[in-house]
C-alpha cells in the first residue's frame, strides 16, 4: 500500500472519532475497506462495534495477532487540519486513527502476501474507557479464533520517526478510575452549624488521601492516586450539599491495588462518621498491567535493527492501557511508534507525522514475517 494511500485512509478515520461502543461509522468504514480487499481466505466477524479479521495461512503451525483500538476522546480538536474531526468535541487524539490504518495496511500486504499461520487482526472498540479488551477477549467470537501470540502498537509524539520503542516485562501500570461521591445537608452560607458542608468534607478528603500512599504503601513499591476534578456548590452564599471527586489510582504492581483500595474504604469509613455525611465511590474501568514477554521482545529488537528501524529500550511507564488483559492471556507485547509531534497524547493539538504510518506498517509486516518462522 502506497504512502499516499495511508496518509488517505488515516485522514479519512481522523475525521470520524466516536468514543467507547460508539463507533459504528468507524467499524463501517474498516468494513468497507476490507470488502474492497476480499479473497477466500479472509473472514470478518463483528463483535459489538468492533471487528475481528482472520487470514487464513497456506500452511499454518499457529495463529499471530495484532490488536488496533479504534475509538477516540471526548475533546474538541484543535489542530486547524482540513481533515480536521466533523465529530464535535470528539477527536482521535491518542492515535488510534494511526493504528488503526496501519493495521490496514498491513492486512493488505498479507492479502497480497498469503502467510504461513493464520493472522487474526483485532479492531478493538473502548479502550479509553469503558473498556473493551476483556469483554472482546472473553467472547465466544475471540475465543473460536484465540491467536498463540498478540502484540500491538501505540504512536509515543515524544519519539522521532524511525523509532520505535518496547521493554521487557512491566511497560504499563494498573490502573483504575476512582469516582466518589459525598452527600451531606445543604443549607444558608450564614448557618453553617445548621448544614453538612460538602465543600469542606471533600477539600479535607483530598488532602488525606495522599497519606494512603506516602504512609500505607512501601515506599518501594511505586503507586499513586491523583484527582484530576472536584465539584461541588452551585452558588457563593450557599453550603454544598454535595461534592464529588473523579480521579485515579495507578500501581506498579497487581497486588498494591486492593490494598489501595481497602485503605481508601477506611478513609471514607472514617469521613462519613466525622462529617455526618454519605460516601459512594465508583472504580469505574480498571485495566490491568502491559506486561511484555521478554522472548518476543527480543525478537521485535532484532527484526527492527534488521530493517532499518531504530530500537531504543522503553521505560516503565504510569500509563494504563487495556491490551493489558489481552496479555495476561496470551503472550506477546506492545511497542512504541515514534510519530513526532510537539503535543502529547490527549492533546487537543495532536497532530502525528504521517512518514510514520510507513514505517508501522513495516514493523508489523516484518514483525509477523519472523513470527512465522520463529516461536521466539
Amino acid at each position: 500500500m502506497s504512502d499516499e494511500t495511508l496518509r488517505s485512509i488515516r485522514r479519512e478515520l481522523h475525521q470520524i472519532p466516536e468514543l467507547g461502543f460508539q463507533e459504528t461509522k468507524t467499524q463501517q468504514y474498516l468494513l468497507d475497506k476490507l470488502t474492497e480487499w476480499q479473497t477466500e481466505r479472509v473472514q470478518v466477524k463483528k463483535w459489538k462495534t468492533g471487528l475481528l479479521v482472520r487470514i487464513a495461512g497456506t500452511n499454518p503451525k499457529k495463529t499471530i495477532g495484532f490488536r488496533s483500538d479504534i475509538d477516540a476522546l471526548p475533546i474538541t480538536e484543535d489542530t486547524g487540519l482540513a481533515f480536521s474531526s466533523t465529530h464535535a468535541g470528539k477527536m482521535h487524539a491518542c492515535g488510534h486513527d494511526f493504528h488503526m490504518t496501519i493495521a490496514l495496511g498491513s492486512i493488505h500486504y498479507f492479502v497480497e502476501n498469503p502467510p504461513v499461520d493464520n493472522l487474526l487482526f483485532v479492531f478493538q472498540p473502548a479502550e479509553e474507557g469503558p473498556g473493551g479488551a476483556l469483554p472482546m477477549l472473553q467472547s465466544d467470537v475471540f475465543q473460536a479464533w484465540l491467536p498463540d501470540i498478540i502484540f500491538a502498537l501505540h504512536i509515543a509524539p515524544e519519539l522521532p520517526v524511525g523509532t520505535v520503542s518496547s521493554k521487557e516485562g512491566l511497560l504499563f501500570a494498573n490502573t483504575s478510575e476512582l469516582f466518589i461521591d459525598f452527600k451531606g445537608k445543604g443549607g444558608h452560607a450564614a448557618y453553617p452549624h445548621l448544614a453538612k458542608d460538602m465543600t469542606v468534607a471533600a477539600s479535607q478528603f483530598v488532602v488525606q488521601l495522599q497519606q494512603i500512599i506516602s504512609r500505607g504503601i512501601d515506599p518501594l513499591e511505586s503507586a499513586l492516586i491523583t484527582i484530576g476534578k472536584m465539584e461541588s456548590g452551585y452558588v457563593q452564599n450557599a453550603i454544598a450539599e454535595t461534592a464529588r471527586l473523579e480521579g485515579t489510582i495507578r500501581t506498579l504492581s497487581p497486588e498494591t491495588m486492593p490494598i489501595i483500595k481497602d485503605k481508601l474504604q477506611k478513609l471514607m469509613d472514617g469521613f462519613s462518621l466525622a462529617y455526618e455525611c454519605e460516601i459512594d465511590v465508583d472504580y469505574g474501568a480498571n485495566y490491568y498491567q502491559v506486561y511484555n514477554d521478554a522472548s518476543y521482545v527480543h525478537l521485535f529488537s532484532k527484526v527492527m535493527k534488521e530493517n532499518d528501524i531504530k530500537f531504543d529500550t522503553a521505560p516503565a511507564a504510569m500509563t494504563g492501557e487495556d491490551f493489558g488483559y489481552m496479555l495476561k492471556e496470551i503472550p506477546g507485547f506492545m511497542f512504541w511508534l515514534g510519530v513526532s509531534s510537539p503535543y502529547g497524547l490527549h492533546h487537543a493539538q495532536l497532530n502525528p507525522n504521517e512518514d510514520a504510518l510507513s514505517v508501522g506498517v513495516k514493523a508489523v509486516v516484518q514483525t509477523i514475517a519472523e513470527l512465522t518462522v520463529n516461536d521466539a
